[in-house]
């Protein structure tokens, strides 16, 4: 693959990053929240492995919502009616995405949590 191939493919796929953050309200409150807990993790000086949970949560929550707004326009272009199947595809997607963000907030309780009350102690 040529360089100029290359670059191109990043500017479309930034273009798709710019495109979810610009048009998806829940993304960006995803994204608010990510950076919440990257400042609490930092200030709370959690290790490693468990910034490489954070970082992979955050990332799997973003990635999913990311799939589910390609997921919403493909079906809303083929099917523009409504259609049982198209509603499921839709549905599931979403609800893909709120599995992810139950789990996030359960990592962030299962990290985060005890990393500040370690902190506040002075530990």
């Amino acid at each position: 693959m040529k360089l100029s191939g290359l670059l191109r493919s990043f500017y479309y796929a930034f273009a798709g990053i710019r495109f979810l953050l610009v048009t998806q309200r829940n993304a960006r409150i995803e994204v608010g929240a990510g950076v919440v807990a990257c400042g609490v993790g930092a200030w709370a000086g959690i290790s490693r492995v468990e910034w490489g949970v954070i970082v992979f949560t955050i990332a799997l929550v973003l990635i999913l919502e990311g799939l589910n707004t390609a997921v919403e326009a493909a079906v809303d272009l083929a099917s523009p009616g409504v259609h049982p199947k198209a509603k499921a595809a839709k549905d599931l997607a979403a609800g893909m995405v709120l599995i992810a963000a139950m789990a996030s907030v359960a990592i962030a309780g299962l990290i985060l949590v005890p990393a500040v009350v370690r902190r506040l102690q002075g530990q």
